[in-house]
């Protein structure tokens, strides 16, 4: 117990119902319009991610913790409107964690990361807000896709089906942060994913760059 307020947990925000309800709704109107899985596996590799990265740059256990729940709840606005989601669950991160009885400078850590975690609007402000960044936006793979269609595919679903596996990786040894990518490229080819997520790339440097670490990208065994 600090002194203003409860040690709040990844394990207290997922037995929570209003999350379970949220991200529910939430990826079920990402799948009404068409989009990949924005649900409980999204947000729970994502948490993980976080949490991994803080704690392979040797930063401390709260703040791996805060990462962790700040990537479990980043997208719980897509349950209002996929157009300022970011912000919308940051506002909503904030009513729930409060609930808990999370002190308020946490609060503010993770809500100033979850408004920060889209290209359009985002920048990584804090080791928090960087960490959320790489795991949120290196979340690529076949497992994502939820249209049962492959006629109908478009080319983010194309380029999530092709990825066979996925790992994001810190390498101490060269200061490097590594998105490390296998490709059936019957599905989809390495241009279709450059052209949707170049903007992530960068964004991704960007976070990276705020460790003082180089962001790579590695398709099947090569560095892009």
């Amino acid at each position: 117990m600090s002194s203003d307020g409860n040690v709040v947990t990844l394990e207290h925000v997922r037995r929570n119902h209003k999350v379970k309800t949220f991200l529910e709704a939430a990826n079920e109107q990402m799948n009404a319009l068409g989009y990949t899985e924005h649900g409980f596996r999204h947000a729970g590799i994502v948490a993980e991610n976080a949490r991994k990265i803080i704690e392979s740059l040797g930063q401390d256990s709260r703040t791996a913790e805060l990462a962790a729940i700040a990537g479990y709840l980043h997208d719980i606005g897509n349950s209002i409107n996929r157009n300022g989601h970011c912000e919308t669950a940051g506002i909503m991160a904030y009513v729930i964690l409060n609930e808990l009885g999370m002190p308020a400078h946490e609060i503010a850590t993770i809500i100033g990361a979850i408004g920060n975690h889209e290209e359009e609007v985002g920048a990584p402000t804090s080791a928090v807000a960087a960490a959320l960044i790489l795991a949120d936006k290196s979340d690529v793979h076949h497992s994502r896709v939820q249209n049962q269609n492959p006629l109908t595919f478009d080319i983010h679903d194309r380029v999530n089906f092709s990825v066979q596996r996925s790992q994001l990786r810190v390498d101490n040894e060269n200061r490097s942060i590594n998105l490390e990518l296998e490709t059936n490229e019957q599905y989809s080819s390495v241009m279709d994913y450059f052209e949707i997520f170049l903007s992530r790339m960068l964004m991704c440097r960007r976070a990276a760059d705020f460790f003082g670490y180089r962001f790579k990208l590695i398709i099947n065994g090569i560095e892009m």
